[in-house]
C-alpha cells in the first residue's frame, strides 16, 4: 500500500516543489494517510486546501483504499 501511495505522491511532488514546498509520507492506517507538508507548504494558509482538494482527491481516485488524508 505504501508503494501505491508513494507513487501518487511522486506525481504531485513536483508541483509542490515548484512552490518551495514538499510532502512527506508518515503513515497509512485504516484508510487514513498521514502526511507532513514541509517547506513553504507547511506554513502556507492554503495548505488545508492543497491537502484536501489536491492531494486527498488525487490519492482517493488512484488508490481506492484511501478514505482520507490528514496532516501532522
Amino acid at each position: 500500500m505504501k508503494d501505491k501511495i508513494m507513487a501518487v505522491l511522486d506525481e504531485i511532488r513536483p508541483a509542490l516543489q515548484n512552490d518551495g514546498g514538499d510532502v512527506e509520507f508518515i503513515d497509512f492506517n485504516d484508510g487514513v494517510v498521514i502526511l507532513r507538508l514541509t517547506g513553504a507548504c507547511g506554513s502556507c494558509p492554503m495548505s488545508t486546501m492543497t491537502l484536501k482538494q489536491g492531494i486527498e482527491a488525487r490519492l482517493k481516485s488512484k488508490v481506492p483504499e484511501v478514505v482520507s488524508v490528514e496532516q501532522i
